[in-house]
């Protein structure tokens, strides 16, 4: 069984490890509700409990995947959920976290969980058309009523953090963070720790370049997000590959496979760090779990901290329109 971490200091401790549901409705590939039912359940037995999900996904459809799956377990997980997008007619159209909306997405994911909590509730996308001050009061609403436990932010800047955090708490901030894309170092890791926010990072594994099974964009099947990334396509592709090399190499030496080694590069970087990676299927979730028996020392952590350093990372990781949604 996994060992518990504090996520903040708020009081939330959650599995050193979470899930990423949002394979299991969309963006890569073909789903199967049974498998990612299956997989949730074999989550809990080996002590992933904390699962993360949002509206957007599918949209609807992952927080409903859930309901079913962990129906009567509720006591078992920390939940964690999202609201920010404006979503009409099954798309995305912008942002939208003005307070009412906040209040009409939480009482939706509640009644699509089939919960009568949620323990954490991100802001999924900052809204630039409302103060984030609203926001966080929005929340902290939800919060003194019960509804919510804890709130959080993604993707958010310093002064967005520093901002929310003034009006209530923020127990933690999602984000991507791996050794594929290290933006966090310079400045928000350094204010979460002063501010004593969590990190979730998404994407530990670069979407698959860091487990060592990416391949060119123009090879996935339409509607897989990787034949829109950037680092997937032409020279980028090329670079990157052979950036990801040290990864391979330590893994080789230590018996592992690559992912396991950049799973265990961001568990060693902090106990205030909970990754979620994201799989449907439980071959992938045993492998990733056993990364959290995997050691590094120290000459390991700097070959790939200067193996992957930020100039190392061949082309942006989100196209323009999704780059424009970030507060950086």
């Amino acid at each position: 069984m996994l060992q518990k971490r504090p996520l903040g200091s708020q009081g939330l401790r959650v599995s050193s490890l979470g899930l990423g549901c949002m394979g299991m409705s969309q963006s890569y590939g073909t789903f199967d509700d049974a498998e990612s039912i299956s997989t949730l359940h074999r989550a809990l037995e080996l002590g992933v409990t904390f699962l993360d999900t949002a509206e957007v996904y599918g949209p609807f459809t992952n927080e409903e995947l859930l309901g079913r799956a962990l129906k009567g377990r509720w006591s078992e997980v920390v939940i964690a959920t999202k609201f920010g997008m404006d979503i009409r007619d099954g798309q995305i159209s912008g942002a939208n976290s003005r307070p009412e909306h906040i209040r009409a997405v939480a009482e939706a994911c509640l009644r699509r969980l089939g919960t009568d909590h949620i323990d954490l509730l991100y802001q999924h996308r900052v809204d630039p058309a409302v103060p984030i001050e609203e926001v966080a009061g929005a929340v902290g609403e939800l919060v003194a009523e019960g509804k919510v436990r804890f709130f959080g932010l993604s993707e958010a800047g310093t002064d967005t953090i520093r901002r929310a955090h003034a009006v209530q708490c923020v127990t933690a901030l999602q984000s991507e963070y791996s050794l594929w894309e290290r933006n966090l170092e310079a400045e928000i890791i350094p204010l979460l720790r002063e501010l004593g926010i969590g990190l979730v990072p998404f994407s530990p594994l670069g979407r698959g370049f860091l487990t060592g099974t990416a391949r060119r964009a123009e090879e996935y099947p339409e509607g897989d997000f990787r034949r829109g990334d950037p680092r997937f396509q032409g020279e980028n592709f090329d670079a990157n590959m052979w950036a990801a090399d040290a990864v391979r190499e330590i893994a080789e030496a230590k018996g592992a496979k690559p992912g396991q080694i950049a799973l265990a590069w961001l568990l060693h970087k902090g106990d205030d760090i909970v990754p979620i990676p994201g799989t449907k299927r439980r071959t992938y979730l045993e492998e990733n779990v056993a990364a959290t028996d995997i050691r590094l020392d120290g000459d390991d952590m700097k070959r790939l901290d200067e193996a992957l350093r930020p100039e190392a990372v061949s082309g942006p990781r989100y196209n323009d329109r999704q780059m424009a949604m970030l507060n950086r």
